[in-house]
This record gives C-alpha cells, structure tokens and sequence, in this order.
C-alpha cells in the first residue's frame, strides 16, 4: 500500500477548541442545574458530537436541540476575533496538501469547521469537511472516516482504500473511529499523553508531521 490521503481530525488537532468547548458546555449546563468538571470532560465526553454529550449527561431529548444552538453562540464568541490554531497547523495543512489530498472527520459542527477554516484561509487545502452533521453516527464509530475517504475517491482519480489512507487524531475515540475504519493512524499529544494514545505514529506537534514519516507508516 502507498499513502494516497490524509483525514484530519478538527478540534485537539487543526484548532486548539477543546478548552473553549469545556467551557462553552459547562455554561450552557449550568443553566440546566448541571455541574460538567474539566476532568469529566476530558475523560469522559470530549469524543463525542455536541448531542452526544448533553444525552450522556441526561439533559432531557426536547431540550438538546436549543441547547446545541446555545453552545453554538457561545463557541463563536469565545473565538471571534483570535488565532485558535496550534502552532504549525497552518504551515503542516499547506505542506501535506501540496502531495496528497486532504479531508476533514470531525465531530464538530459543521458552520463552526468551515468558519475558522475560512477565517485562516485553509478551505482550499480539504476537498471535503465531514462535520457531526453529515453522518448518522460519529466517533467512536467509523462512519465520519469511512465518509470521508468516499469523498476523497473522486480527488484520487478513482477507487480508494482506507488503508491508503492516514487518519490524525488526539483522543482515543477518533483513533478507534479511524482504525475501525480502516486508516492508518497517527495520535498527536496536543489533548492526552503519548501513554494513553494507541496508533502506528505518536507526534507532539504539527511542525514534526512530514510526508515521509506517513508514507512509511502506509508501506507495509
């Protein structure tokens, strides 16, 4: 096999959100008389799409629906007018876009990927974002990466494998996401530590991330 594409993950990865969704969900609960702790979030719900972390903390089904909208307002707040990507992001998106073709799997919404893409002027590096939105399920269930290498086929000039393919995430749920598709996987420690994270390559940032350690990871 030889790498043919690359699937980032969003939040933990591109941008540096997950601190601002910690604090986004924890306000907007707290108007429900729910306390979510920083040491839940990441343990426990960081791997899920907005609906399945106000279900798993047992918000009531008819009042996800605005409370998705109310973390939504927040989200854009807490960002206007920053940087949220890590550093190196930019330059690594540019640099692995110039061999390969690249796409998005995120369990974020979709409005929120597009609008930082388009404010850092990285849109035209991903032939295709597949947003929480997009699929019936999301991570940890392979359906946003299996989406998204369908989507990556046409860019390819044809048929494409998962395997062919490079998934890079920062949690555990997204690495399972991404295995049970069947990408190859590469862990960034921008959320966890290296010890928590299982895949065929484990970086610290986006500046170490070359073309060749991704290829080498597919040759087999």
């Amino acid at each position: 096999m030889s790498l043919r594409a690359i699937v980032f993950d969003f939040d933990g990865v591109i941008a540096n959100t997950e601190p601002l969704h910690f604090q986004a969900y924890r306000d907007v609960l707290a108007g429900e008389g729910v306390t979510l702790s920083e040491s839940d979030y990441y343990g426990r719900y960081l791997g899920f799409d907005d609906a399945g972390v106000f279900r798993a903390v047992g918000i009531d089904a008819g009042r996800i629906d605005d409370l998705i909208e109310q973390k939504a307002t927040k989200i854009e707040m807490l960002e206007r007018d920053v940087s949220i990507l890590f550093p190196g992001a930019a330059a690594a998106v540019q640099r692995l876009a110039a061999s390969v073709p690249l796409a998005i799997a995120s369990g974020a919404i979709g409005a929120e990927i597009r609008r930082v893409l388009d404010r850092e002027n990285l849109s035209q590096y991903f032939v295709a974002v597949v947003s929480a939105n997009d699929t019936a399920k999301t991570k940890p269930e392979p359906d946003p990466y299996l989406r998204a290498v369908a989507h990556l086929e046409t860019a390819c000039g044809g048929r494409l494998s998962a395997r062919e393919c490079v998934a890079i995430e920062d949690s555990r749920w997204g690495l399972e996401s991404a295995r049970a598709a069947g990408l190859r996987t590469v862990a960034i420690t921008h959320t966890y530590d290296a010890a928590s994270l299982s895949a065929d390559l484990v970086i610290a940032n986006l500046s170490s991330l070359e073309i060749g350690s991704l290829r080498s990871i597919c040759s087999d």
